[in-house]
């Protein structure tokens, strides 16, 4: 894992092929993140960029719209001598895996374009695809060659060949393993990286450094210690014109197995031996793969599922989920989620991690919260003091990135009056760091063949199985349990429920 993007070693000479170059997530993330890379001089000195599409484009056309959505989505101001040094790498190439023929001409493509360009053979393959598309590219890159690598693929000037494999990886847990089988027949699990954004960002990539660099926080960070963990992401954006890809897939599948089970794994990880890829994945897997798996009775029990009506949220009217372009209209999708689990485990046996994720709703944030064991009370029974303040440990993702640490102390007086207070960290205030997406880290890693921050295959596998039972319980009950929130609100109310019937409560902003 790249620490900060000043300071590192240039990535060596490589062609990076990018699959949908024509599709929002490469307008949106992977260019302006191959900008930033540039701005700060760690792209390859030789470098080829390829952009493939399944509808025949020019260069220029292509060059021309890149760039347009480089001015959209930069996180900073663009330097026009950058900008045109990094399309000027650029290639179009037509490819379909329908007619495996285009990926015949691919190939031949490409060698020439190494050759001419001197890099030497290293490919990186980013498929920016719909996930259907996921097998067919990969199946036809390893047909004619194009990921083939020898056993020191990346050592001693051997070239290196690496498939980048954006979420979602399947829709269940068949499905996930399936996938896994078919790019496993055809390149090397090393080679593969499956990307998630959410890695990308310093203060999820700050957990390991909080947890294992500072000796105050490993010895309690255990069941004797902790009371509960709750992990929230919460958006205000609702689907949109995502309808389709939405409506088939819903807030579990999209976000749970994903983006916040990688928070979890973070945060309840035992402390790896060694900070290297394969040890620091290997302990992430465990974790995952210790989440109890639930019955579904259990499951309906230990889950909260709702739908968002329309409201306002700003200055925007969101229609009803329902009446959303190509959602159906008796749709039982969820677009909220809250889960209680349970980790089986001798460091966290006992200790719930509640998770929530939901779109629509009244604010964006995302945060891990720890909530400490309450301290004895009984020392201020004879005094004015009514109550402790909760003891919480957050780790703030979005909208601001940094730490916060929650605790009691004495009002000043002549009395014994205690007070909640915060004692805050935030990224902005300590470093000045250029505005990023958070694929600039990643995408760097792919180049130098880091994937501490990738997935891999049984990571993905123990995610899956760990929300199956809440995947087939819903399914079972259909509209039964779906419960109705109005956009801009903080979701269903039945949510609270799920932390009160034990004791606890959501936390609430300042």
């Amino acid at each position: 894992m790249a620490n900060g993007l000043f300071a590192r070693k240039k990535p060596c000479s490589c062609t990076f092929v990018i699959f949908g170059v024509t599709g929002d997530l490469t307008h949106r993330l992977v260019m302006p993140s191959l900008y930033n890379l540039a701005a700060v001089g760690l792209l390859p000195e030789k470098f080829c960029l390829v952009g493939v599409a399944r509808r025949g484009m020019s260069g220029d056309a292509l060059r021309e719209s890149l760039m347009k959505g480089l001015r959209q989505f930069a996180t900073r101001p663009i330097d026009d001598a950058i900008a045109a040094r990094l399309f000027e790498c650029l290639t179009a190439i037509e490819a379909d895996p329908s007619e495996p023929a285009s990926f015949d001409a691919m190939k031949q493509k490409i060698e020439r374009l190494e050759a001419a360009r001197s890099t030497g053979g290293n490919r990186l393959f980013y498929l920016a695809t719909p996930p259907n598309a996921f097998a067919p590219i990969a199946r036809e890159l390893g047909r004619v060659g194009l990921l083939q690598q020898d056993e020191n693929g990346g050592e001693n000037g051997s070239p290196w060949r690496r498939l980048v494999v954006e979420k979602p990886f399947g829709t269940d847990l068949e499905s996930a393993k399936a996938l896994n089988a078919e790019l496993l027949k055809i390149v090397n699990e090393h080679q593969i990286y499956r990307i998630d954004h959410y890695l990308g960002k310093e203060t999820v990539q700050n957990i390991l450094v909080m947890r294992f660099a500072n000796g105050m926080f490993e010895p309690i960070w255990n069941r004797h210690h902790i009371d509960h963990v709750q992990i929230t992401v919460e958006e205000k954006l609702g689907v949109g014109h995502r309808g389709s890809f939405y409506d088939a897939t819903g807030a579990l599948r999209d976000m749970v197995p994903n983006h916040l089970f990688q928070l979890l794994s973070l945060i309840a990880m035992e402390p790896p031996a060694h900070f290297d890829a394969h040890t620091v994945r290997t302990e992430k897997a465990e974790v995952l793969a210790a989440i109890q798996t639930q019955s579904e009775a259990d499951a309906l029990k230990n889950s909260v599922r709702g739908q968002y009506l329309g409201g306002k949220i700003g200055d925007s009217e969101i229609p009803d989920y329902r009446a959303t372009e190509d959602v159906k209209p008796g749709s039982t999708t969820e677009t909220y989620v809250a889960l209680k689990l349970t980790i089986d485990n001798w460091r966290w046996a006992g200790v719930p991690f509640y998770l929530r994720t939901g779109k629509a709703l009244g604010q964006k944030r995302t945060e891990v919260a720890i909530k400490f064991r309450q301290a004895p009370f009984a020392m201020f029974a004879c005094t004015s003091v009514e109550e402790l303040s909760e003891n919480y440990l957050v780790i703030g993702i979005e909208p601001t990135e940094g730490i916060t640490l929650q605790f009691n102390t004495k009002v000043p007086g002549p009395t014994v009056v205690i007070e909640g207070v915060e004692m805050k960290f935030r990224y902005k205030d300590y470093f000045k760091a250029e505005p990023a997406t958070g694929y600039e880290t990643l995408l760097y890693d792919c180049m130098i063949g880091d994937n501490i921050l990738f997935q891999r295959a049984d990571s993905v596998e123990a995610g899956w199985k760990a929300v199956e039972p809440f995947l087939d319980a819903w399914k079972k009950e259909g509209t039964n349990g779906l419960e109705n929130y109005k956009a801009g609100s903080a979701g269903p109310a039945c949510a609270a429920e799920l932390l009160k019937r034990d004791g606890r409560s959501w936390r609430t902003l300042p």
